[in-house]
């Protein structure tokens, strides 16, 4: 049976194929974000342009209707069963640094001290593996240990990544406060599908010593709305973090160990890793969720 969803930020890449997942599946979708969805997704689903960093705004989007018509056909009153919060700057200077935090942190709580206050129990919260301290360093840091998992500590030094654990830290408290489950998603690298045939996924194949930054691990957008539709449905778990990632490193190692040792040779490994496993684990996911992906990059890349 379809649920009521609120997506915050499904206008951008990653939102707009986590809806379109969504509606396959048959749940009802309500989009909140500051810019319109485009193409087909807009005759589908109602974008309502709110700030989330103004609580009076998001609690009264919240409470909304999730389709405008001439009347209103929905019962008043209806509440989401899940909120699926996605918005936000995407990384380190789009905004300054004290906007990108003041963005981030704020909307994150907002969004979930409203929905706590509102009841809803289901509350899923994009993170990102930038937390591991890796990505926006200052300079060359290298992993703690491999496979980086949810256990690894984040300890990031740039704003974003130190935004995004502030808003990790807000969720594991309002669970715990509220009861409710509360699902953070740590997202790598996002890839839609047009993206395999750009340079930059090139580069990951063909110069792998350089993405370091990207933990050689990355997210199919529509894997992604996988991940967020197993964990609607998934009751019972309270606070939890998963790395949100596909399956494979990104290049074409037929040891991911010995690629490790290599690159990484002062780095220690805590469990033994498969052949072509990720760096950074989604092995709790596939355990909890239930996450298997559908969308492995080998499938789409073309190299050049």
């Amino acid at each position: 049976m379809g649920k009521r969803i609120i997506v915050t930020g499904g206008s951008g890449k990653a939102g707009q194929h986590v809806i379109a997942y969504l509606l396959d599946k048959g749940h009802d979708v309500l989009n909140l974000d500051l810019m319109p969805l485009s193409g087909e997704l807009a005759s589908r689903v109602h974008t309502m342009r709110v700030d989330l960093t103004d609580s009076g705004q998001v609690y009264s989007a919240f409470t909304s209707h999730f389709h405008l018509t001439e009347p209103f056909r929905e019962p008043l009153g209806l509440l989401p069963d899940a909120v699926i919060h996605l918005a936000g700057y995407s990384r380190n200077m789009i905004a300054p640094d004290n906007e990108t935090f003041r963005g981030n942190a704020l909307s994150t709580f907002n969004v979930i001290d409203a929905a706590s206050r509102l009841n809803i129990k289901k509350i899923i919260t994009a993170s990102s593996i930038t937390v591991y301290g890796v990505s926006y360093a200052e300079g060359d840091v290298e992993y703690p240990s491999f496979p980086v998992d949810e256990d690894t500590d984040a300890n990031p030094m740039d704003t974003y990544a130190i935004s995004k654990v502030c808003g990790e830290r807000v969720a594991r408290g309002f669970a715990r406060r509220f009861g409710s489950d509360i699902y953070v998603l740590r997202i790598g690298r996002v890839v839609a599908p047009e993206e395999y045939k750009e340079a930059m996924f090139d580069d990951y194949v063909k110069n792998p010593a350089a993405w370091a930054p990207h933990g050689w691990s990355y997210i199919d957008t529509r894997d992604l709305g996988q991940i967020c539709d197993l964990a609607v449905h998934k009751d019972g778990l309270g606070f939890q973090i998963f790395n949100a990632v596909n399956d494979e490193i990104t290049n074409y190692t037929t040891s991911t160990t010995e690629f490790l040792k290599r690159v990484s040779p002062n780095v220690p490994f805590t469990r033994e890793m498969g052949p072509r496993d990720a760096p950074v684990s989604n092995k709790k996911i596939k355990e909890l969720l239930g996450f298997h992906q559908n969308h492995p990059w080998q499938m789409y890349y073309e190299r050049k």
